[in-house]
């Protein structure tokens, strides 16, 4: 199932259609298509995990935000899929750090 669907019950083509980003609205509360959203960077990130195959199949891990921080919060079955959760959360446009302090390595 996809991140976006998963966490959201959205996917990139039921998102509002606006796709103009708004100079008034904060990064972090930028939607998938630059609407104000109280989730924008979660999303954004979701949406971003849904563009990596060897992330799709994940469904142990959420996504939230605090602010400009991306929080990563559950099970992963090795470092490197975390190493690349966390690598990938914070190449999003509006992360200015990943948080996986949550996030638990469970082979």
């Amino acid at each position: 199932m996809a991140w976006l669907s998963r966490l959201f019950g959205q996917t990139p083509s039921t998102a509002p259609a606006s796709s103009t980003a708004s100079e008034d609205v904060p990064l972090e509360r930028q939607g998938l298509n630059g609407e104000y959203d109280q989730n924008g960077l979660a999303k954004r990130v979701a949406a971003t995990f849904d563009l990596y195959t060897e992330l799709q199949d994940i469904e142990t891990v959420w996504v939230a935000q605090t602010g400009s921080t991306v929080v990563l919060k559950g099970k992963v079955t090795s470092p490197a899929l975390q190493a690349k959760l966390i690598e990938v959360a914070g190449m999003v446009k509006g992360a200015t750090a990943v948080s996986a302090d949550d996030l638990i390595i469970e082979a």
